[in-house]
């Protein structure tokens, strides 16, 4: 398994943002659902190894990530996007997916084609060469995530990915990621159950720091059947029937 986490915690302050999760994911895409606050970003900042967990066990790429070494070699392997991540006004597309491939420690002779593969693949190629001030949101989530796929990652760790998107670019991303999937592990936290229901494989569900449900999408719609759980497709009312029952 690519990752496997056991009992997983993370203490914030006085806030138990993760509770106790355990996880084991494979290559596929794996949607990552829950309400706002429900640990997702946590969860998945301790899998991008930024933040190290409180207590349980963790595994990423058949390594120790609490192990400095290991913990490099995970690195080179991964790729992160934050929900929040920072940019460098002045760099241009490719200046800015190129630093990031230096950082992964890709070496310097494919740089140039990696970097040029990641920006196509996110459909920016016609804005290799503009400034990142003048990109619009919905583009510079998509340089963020041209930099996360830059190395081929084996791990892909995706936080709220679709955000500033328009539909269209919504539906070429969920190309994108089932595309991934077929040779990666993709896990993509998301609060959008559509996305879900159209590009993953399996599901986990959050709720106050805790997977409440993990399966298919198809197994999440039938929780909703025979419900009046809120929403207006079948996949929201099985989101919303497990949440219900979870905190019953």
């Amino acid at each position: 398994m690519n990752v496997e986490a056991a009992d997983l915690t993370r203490r914030l302050g006085r806030t138990q943002a993760v509770a106790g999760v355990t996880l084991t994911v494979d290559r596929g895409v794996y949607g990552l659902l829950g309400p706002n606050g429900a640990g997702k970003t946590s969860l998945l900042r301790m899998l991008a190894t930024v933040l190290a967990p409180s207590s349980g066990r963790l595994r990423l790429l058949d390594g120790d990530p609490g192990d400095h070494r290991q913990c490099k070699a995970i690195r080179r392997r991964l790729g992160y996007l934050p929900q929040n991540p920072g940019y460098y006004p002045r760099f241009t597309v490719v200046d800015f997916v190129e630093y990031f491939a230096l950082l992964k420690e890709i070496p310097a002779a494919r740089v140039p084609r990696a970097v040029a593969a990641a920006v196509e693949r996110v459909g920016l190629g016609d804005k290799a060469t503009a400034r990142l001030r003048t990109l619009s949101g919905g583009m510079l989530r998509r340089v963020g995530i041209a930099q996360a796929i830059v190395n081929d990652p084996d791990l892909l760790l995706l936080d709220e990915p679709t955000a500033g998107l328009d539909p269209e670019q919504r539906v070429a991303f969920r190309a994108l990621l089932r595309d991934l999937g077929q040779t990666a592990t993709v896990i993509v936290s998301t609060h959008l159950v559509e996305d879900v229901g159209a590009a993953c494989t399996q599901v986990g569900l959050m709720d106050q720091g805790r997977i409440v449900f993990s399966g298919t999408p198809d197994e999440l719609t039938r929780r909703g059947e025979g419900t009046d759980a809120a929403g207006d497709a079948p996949l929201e009312r099985g989101y919303s029937a497990v949440l219900t029952e979870a905190r019953a």
